[in-house]
């Protein structure tokens, strides 16, 4: 398992457009109104929103509070410092618990089958495997720090314990939030636009003009902020 988490550590960031991509697969649908009625469409529409902000939101509250550095070294896992503090203290993975939330609602979203069913399992495999490789390397090089760290924090499942001390505690940085977010941040609300309108034309009152429409003015103006953002982030106007 490590050396596949160590392989698949090198192209996870190709993986998230792959299953991106993947939402639009033809698929036999969740929710259908054979079984939810004339309304089947909300179901979805509710559950997917609500699980896949929740993981753009532990995502946040992570970076916000205590930044990891990511991206690894040479294409391979690397860490200069073993972090526990913020989120990190409730959980030792909580950014890929965020991804996996995130995923996992637009799975829902898109009302596919074949996501839930084949996608997903196959990314918590590949997420399992990284991680595997990842601690091999912290077990390697913080030897009974992060035993310990191991013994008291959780691997996937975030700790609510003192949760509310941990916000107290320490300052949310926005700014950090916005320059290493806000390309997450383009992609799943694209991706969250595209799979709305694309797939529930009930939204738009089956009007594929006025979706068309829609769709593109969201488009441009998620754009628009995206390349505002990087040219603040790269002429350096906005640092965290």
């Amino acid at each position: 398992m490590i050396s596949i988490g160590n392989f698949f550590f090198k192209y996870r960031n190709f993986l998230f457009i792959f299953l991106y991509l993947a939402l639009f697969i033809p698929s036999p649908r969740v929710f259908t109104p054979e079984s939810f009625g004339e309304s089947y469409y909300l179901w979805p529409i509710i559950i997917g929103l609500i699980i896949t902000v929740t993981g753009q939101a532990i995502r946040g509250a992570t970076i916000g509070l205590a930044y990891i550095v990511r991206g690894g070294k040479d294409k391979k896992v690397y860490a200069e410092d073993l972090v526990t503090q913020g989120i990190f203290n409730h959980c030792r993975n909580p950014l890929y618990v965020g991804n996996i939330l995130m995923l996992t609602g637009v799975g829902i979203l898109s009302n596919s089958v074949l996501y839930l069913v084949i996608f997903i399992p196959l990314f918590l495999f590949i997420y399992q495997a990284i991680v595997l490789a990842e601690e091999n390397f912290l077990r390697h090089k913080f030897g009974q720090q992060f035993d310990a760290y191991c013994s008291r924090v959780n691997r996937w499942f975030i700790n609510l314990k003192n949760l509310g001390q941990t916000f107290k505690g320490m300052k949310f940085n926005a700014k950090r939030w916005i320059l290493k977010e806000y390309n997450t941040q383009f992609v799943w609300l694209a991706g969250i636009a595209l799979v709305l309108l694309t797939r529930y034309p009930e939204i738009t009152d089956f009007d594929t003009n006025f979706r068309n429409v829609l769709l593109t003015i969201i488009l441009i103006i998620l754009v628009l902020i995206y390349l505002t953002v990087r040219y603040l982030k790269k002429s350096g106007k906005l640092v965290a």
